[in-house]
């Protein structure tokens, strides 16, 4: 290669140059031969200083992201605690070690193999191997700590999905306890509560992420406890009334007690109907499908003996 003194044009000829050579860059020509090659160069310690910095600043960026994480976050500088500062610092670091990964496989390892084929044009080999493996090193600690945390972190966003889908499920339930203290009776169907004052739209949206809102696994029913008509209720302080009026007091009562009762079954987060993960809501108290218990006879109300 050719580089022209005048504009610093590089040509590609590997033949030396003569009198007749033109610069395609300036136009200058030639106005002698070529110096010939110094008897002793001194070697180059550029890219053995690039592979040196490049790794100390990987290794200072994690250090202080993690110093800073243990300092705001951890109450205790157990072991623990360091790891625990380590996985939050790899997680902030994720998306910037996605470039230094790829500048380190393509560039760097090409710096660094030019080095050791070359030791003596440069100098410094052991901080341009020390820079190298520590380029190396820090984007593969920060996969191994995200890797480390990937199951919790699942968890934890399952927990919350879960958390999310209580918490409408909830809403719901709360709304048919509203709506009965309102009007006095549930609702025959589910999109009856829009009645109800909605000003947070938390309702609209926990009804909107119901499949088929009308009906979806929403019941109502009604027990009616009889009153035993054979033994009357004595109502109370009838032992002080005189003959004539316990006759009038000792009629037995009629009719019965009503009781209004509700069963609503909710697809669980994944939208899917009738399977384990449902979420059945009775009368307030909320059930998986494996722990429902079965509804007993209607209640009977005892006559109390005196």
């Amino acid at each position: 290669m050719t580089i022209c003194p005048c504009c610093g044009f590089k040509s590609a000829k590997s033949e030396r140059a003569t009198l007749r050579d033109v610069c395609p860059g300036c136009g200058a020509h030639a106005v002698g031969e070529p110096l010939p090659r110094p008897e002793r160069e001194l070697p180059s310690f550029g890219r053995s200083l690039l592979l040196a910095v490049t790794g100390a600043i990987s290794v200072i960026v994690f250090l202080v992201d993690m110093i800073v994480s243990l300092v705001t976050k951890a109450t205790s500088f157990g072991f623990w605690s360091w790891v625990a500062a380590a996985e939050t610092a790899a997680w902030h670091l994720k998306w910037a070690m996605i470039p230094v990964s790829l500048l380190v496989f393509f560039g760097f390892r090409r710096i660094y193999h030019s080095i050791k084929q070359s030791p003596a044009q440069y100098c410094a080999h052991r901080y341009a191997r020390n820079g190298y493996f520590a380029s190396a090193t820090v984007p593969l600690l920060v996969l191994v700590l995200i890797g480390l945390t990937v199951p919790a972190r699942l968890q934890q966003r399952q927990d919350g999905i879960n958390a999310g889908f209580n918490a409408q499920a909830l809403r719901i339930d709360r709304a048919l306890i509203d709506y009965k203290e309102k009007f006095g009776t549930l609702p025959s169907e589910l999109k009856d509560l829009n009645r109800l004052p909605d000003t947070d739209g938390s309702l609209a949206l926990a009804l909107s992420n119901i499949s088929n809102a009308e009906n979806n696994g929403y019941s109502v029913e009604s027990e009616v406890a009889a009153a035993p008509s054979k033994k009357p209720r004595q109502l109370r302080g009838a032992v002080i009334l005189n003959a004539s009026v316990n006759t009038a007091a000792d009629e037995p009562l009629s009719g019965g007690i009503s009781f209004t009762n509700y069963q609503l079954r909710l697809p669980g987060p994944d939208k899917i109907a009738n399977n384990e993960d449902d979420l059945i809501i009775r009368d307030g108290v909320t059930y998986s499908p494996t722990d429902l218990p079965r509804r007993g006879p209607a209640p009977v109300t005892q006559a109390r003996q005196r």
